[in-house]
């Protein structure tokens, strides 16, 4: 049975700045760069980060529109995707709990080129694109932080296009899976990532169905322990490398 579709990132309802709140204590806490800048630099990133609160199939960012904001993830999952020339989706990678993204078309000061759309509801933290340079104008911790962004980035996306000529269903999971587990873009996972088969089936691009045969593969080989409500790394080195049975 085929994996029930989201809205497409086309049709699918676009949130609004207007729908942002102020940052709680418990959202900025959440920000893992934040303790790392100097504490005259915090005050304005306090002052101006603002949150909002995404439901599943909402779409924060739209291919093509201005990038106005410097974004992560305090708590769900989201999907970055775009279009093929065939008008079929293309996911890059999942972004999960205290993943940043965006540095780069801020830098480059262009549109974005492609899709954030939620998977499960979200809580968004982001701060003006004023403020990102700002920040880079003055703190050298943030610079650090945000060049280790784009660094570990990188590798990420050449490891993606590795994932896309893989054939065997289990490798994909299990290759999807240990980029959500990657200790720099994503601080907040931890051992433990909060994710249903059926999200994974969404990045992925399987059925739920053939996602948990590939978990049960995976959780046998001693790689990972599947959890109500999530999965469990045990060896993310051998999960990077999983190589399934011919």
């Amino acid at each position: 049975m085929a994996t029930p579709a989201l809205p497409s990132a086309s049709s699918a309802s676009a949130v609004r700045s207007s729908q942002s709140r102020a940052a709680t204590r418990a959202d900025l806490a959440a920000v893992p760069w934040l303790a790392r800048i100097e504490p005259e630099h915090a005050g304005r990133v306090t002052a101006e980060l603002r949150v909002i609160e995404l439901q599943p199939g909402e779409v924060l960012c739209r291919v093509g529109r201005p990038a106005i904001w410097w974004l992560g993830v305090v708590d769900g999952l989201l999907k970055m995707s775009n279009d093929s020339a065939e008008g079929l989706p293309i996911t890059f990678t999942g972004v999960t709990s205290g993943g940043w993204f965006g540095e780069g078309t801020l830098l480059k000061h262009e549109v974005y080129r492609y899709n954030i759309q939620a998977l499960r509801p979200s809580v968004v933290a982001g701060i003006p694109v004023d403020c990102f340079h700002w920040l880079l104008e003055r703190s050298i911790a943030f610079n650090r932080f945000v060049m280790n962004q784009l660094n570990e980035r990188l590798g990420q996306f050449i490891a993606a296009r590795e994932i896309d000529r893989l054939t065997h269903p289990d490798e994909r999971v299990a290759r999807n899976l240990a980029a959500l587990f990657h200790p720099v873009l994503y601080p907040g996972v931890g051992e433990r990532l909060r994710i249903t088969q059926q999200e994974l089936g969404y990045l992925v691009g399987l059925s739920r169905q053939r996602v948990n045969e590939a978990l049960t593969a995976l959780d046998r080989a001693g790689v990972i322990r599947v959890e109500y409500g999530g999965v469990r790394v045990l060896d993310l080195e051998r999960l990077r490398r999983y190589a399934a049975d011919a």
